[in-house]
């Protein structure tokens, strides 16, 4: 009978290269990466991913044109990279470029049994440092993102650019979730700088056609409202705003403005962030010069009129980080001081109330897995989901379920040394995860199933290329992914402006036909 990892007796070593082995198998694991602030993280992994070729992930500032008056308006695909003139004689050669694999090169190299795979060979004319990249969202049949000054549609079939929105200037933030329709509103800067900017451009974008609707200008008085840091959120056909310490909230159709999101006692709690999907949450941050009697506030708000229809808060000295769940409510409750260590799960029932507490510490679980910014998305925990009674945390070296309803752990199996991170994708009737195990620069990962049992019921769903692998390392360490019906989508944290440096903007993988 195989050992489940998290029985504290040391079990007996087995055959090597089993790829389901417990704890104790083998040299000890890696250090975990880590991304507190969306760009830093471990130098190793760091220099591994520029060895291969596969882009950088320091976060860059935006930047770009005043176009105040200009209006977004449907644009062809990316443009190729500007030719530099020749230089003279003396001049030193021009960088070797890294090719990026085109899709028949990619289906040629494909071994049996592994997965169909395509990728995107971004073209964009960038400027020459790192640009961050949005919210991933799947519409229908496309994956859609925005980068620096473009939203882009590419076909989850095949990749292909089915079409593209330009920008008068770069992106500043999207919301997690589009509207059940398919539309988002995106905030842009005001000019396209690299500091002394605003993010207080809303533009609307429909991304089932791929058309351009109403922009408008957000309001600022000079007080509490200045967006020089925004957040929103998409809940039905509403959008919330929060800038600086205000929020309100508009209709995404329109851009009519509902109703303000008032402070929570005002002068002690404000609004900090925002959570949408299938609920409005507002997260209120409440006495932050109070150092460890801070706390934090959480609201359910009805989308359409702002009542408050229920309200939660947290114990003095303990925040919200992360909203893993809008329904059922789960969300996470570090520490102010000490949030990497000292975390919590909390799940919420009917009026707020919590209802399971559960710390994953024991078993090795960090916040998150350390690769998120706690301090900006409410909803970017990337190692973690929710499911039908559990949720699922991933790490650099394992992954577990636990049971919301006891707060146990219902399975869980740790990785060898060679992993660079487990990601759970979806959970399902049955208390079963389905995980992205990621490989490494010259090892591709995998996705497999797992449920209680642990290690005993683990069976492979998609076995991803070797010749993507250094792409898929590159984008899954820090990127974006979504896993849509039976199909993995990645794409990179950043993309480097550097000519010399060409790298893919999105890789996908599914069953082979």
């Amino acid at each position: 009978m195989s050992q489940p990892w998290y029985e504290d007796r040391p079990p007996p070593r087995p055959a090597p290269d089993n790829p389901y082995a417990p704890p104790g198998f083998g040299p000890p694991p890696p250090e975990p990466y880590r991304r507190r602030r969306r760009g830093p993280l471990l130098a190793g992994l760091l220099a591994l991913a520029l060895l291969t070729g596969v882009g950088g992930y320091a976060l860059g500032a935006r930047g770009g044109p005043d176009p105040s008056a200009a209006v977004p308006t449907a644009a062809p695909s990316g443009r190729p990279p500007a030719t530099a003139a020749p230089g003279p004689a003396t001049a030193r050669p021009a960088p070797r470029r890294t090719p990026v694999p085109g899709n028949d090169e990619i289906a040629r190299k494909r071994l049996s049994g592994e997965a169909s795979a395509w990728i995107v060979d971004d073209r964009t004319d960038l400027p020459r440092r790192q640009i961050r990249t949005e919210d991933l969202w799947i519409v229908g049949d496309t994956a859609v993102q925005a980068v620096y000054k473009k939203v882009v549609a590419h076909r989850l079939s095949d990749g292909a650019e089915l079409w593209s929105v330009a920008l008068p200037t770069p992106v500043c933030e999207t919301p997690v979730h589009p509207t059940p329709d398919g539309k988002v509103v995106i905030v842009l800067q005001n000019v396209e700088a690299w500091t002394g900017t605003r993010c207080n451009r809303l533009q609307m974008i429909d991304l089932k056609t791929g058309t351009a609707g109403w922009h408008k200008r957000l309001v600022e008085t000079g007080g509490t409202d200045d967006t020089i840091m925004v957040d929103t959120a998409i809940t039905g056909g509403t959008l919330a705003v929060v800038q600086s310490m205000s929020a309100a909230a508009y209709r995404v159709d329109d851009g009519h403005k509902l109703y303000d999101i008032p402070m929570e006692r005002p002068g002690t709690c404000y609004p900090g962030r925002v959570a949408g999907g299938i609920r409005l949450l507002v997260l209120d941050d409440c006495a932050i010069t109070a150092g460890a009697k801070a706390y934090a506030g959480l609201r359910e708000l009805d989308p359409e009129t702002g009542k408050v229809r229920w309200r939660y808060r947290t114990a003095p000295g303990r925040v919200i980080g992360q909203v893993l769940s809008e329904d059922p409510v789960v969300i996470t409750t570090p520490t102010r001081e000490n949030g990497a260590k000292d975390w919590r799960i909390v799940a919420l029932g009917p009026g707020g109330k919590a209802l399971r507490t559960i710390d994953p510490r024991p078993k090795g679980f960090t916040h998150c897995g350390d690769s998120v910014d706690t301090s900006s998305n409410a909803q970017a925990c990337a190692q973690a989901v929710v499911g039908p009674g559990i949720v699922v945390l991933g790490g650099t070296d394992r992954v577990g379920a636990y049971d919301l309803a006891t707060g146990k752990l219902a399975w869980g199996v740790k990785a060898e040394a060679t992993s660079y991170g487990y990601f759970p994708l979806r959970a399902v009737p049955g208390r079963i995860g389905f995980v992205h195990e990621l490989g490494t620069s010259s090892r591709p990962g995998r996705i497999f199933r797992i449920g209680p049992g642990g290690v005993d019921t683990m069976k492979d769903v998609l076995k991803l290329p070797v010749a993507t692998a250094p792409y898929e390392f590159g984008m899954g360490v820090l990127g974006e992914r979504a896993y849509a019906g039976d199909r993995l989508v990645l794409t990179p944290a950043n993309l480097d402006g550097d000519d010399a440096r060409r790298e893919p903007r999105m890789l996908s993988f599914a069953p082979a036909p």
